[in-house]
């Protein structure tokens, strides 16, 4: 089995270093009989960034399959929240990359966590279909209070736009001047003219 070891610290000059996390995944790693394919480190950034220069590089190298296992010593030095684990558990899935987190005992390599993972995504399906029925409830609460959905509509003076066209300025350049759409510039200015409606969007 290749695998590849992430580790993360936040910050490099407050006592926190890598190697700690490094060195008890190498030691299982070689306890489990594994080559170790990558090392793939970052130092000094949040858990709360989205963008981590090696993590980055790991998911790019997952795709490429360059390795079987990824290992962590902890869900928190490879997530920055629970969605993002499952997100990129559901990767790995796909590609058929097992994950293992030493502290957590969670080895998507053994039947128990393989059926962990499946829970954990079991509930994070239904954690999202929990938020689309609130979304689409509030949605026909505030309906039913009469509330208007949806952006709201720019009154257009009509009398402005006939009078930029009697300049002889293109619609878009009158919409850019009204600061409003062609698509609202036309339906305000229908009223005056019909016959209009035959050279828009030809200027």
């Amino acid at each position: 089995m290749r695998v590849a070891i992430y580790a993360r610290v936040s910050t490099a000059n407050n006592g926190q270093d890598p190697t700690m996390q490094t060195r008890e995944l190498r030691e299982y790693c070689e306890r489990r009989g594994w080559n170790v394919a990558g090392e793939y480190v970052d130092v000094g950034i949040s858990g709360t960034k989205e963008k981590r220069p090696e993590l980055d590089h790991l998911m790019a190298d997952a795709h490429r399959r360059k390795f079987d296992v990824v290992i962590v010593w902890r869900f928190d030095r490879f997530a920055r929240s629970v969605s993002h684990l499952l997100r990129a558990l559901e990767t790995f899935n796909a590609l058929g990359i097992a994950f293992v987190s030493l502290s957590e005992q969670m080895d998507t390599t053994t039947p128990t966590g393989k059926m962990v993972f499946t829970v954990l995504g079991a509930v994070a399906e239904l954690e999202r279909s929990l938020i689309v029925e609130r979304v689409k409830a509030g949605l026909r609460n505030a309906r039913a209070k009469g509330k208007r959905l949806g952006r709201p509509k720019r009154d257009v003076d009509a009398s402005a736009i006939g009078a930029l066209r009697a300049q002889g300025l293109p619609w878009r350049s009158i919409a850019v001047q009204l600061g409003v759409g062609l698509a609202t510039l036309h339906r305000a200015s229908v009223p005056r003219s019909k016959t209009r409606e035959t050279d828009f969007g030809t200027q």
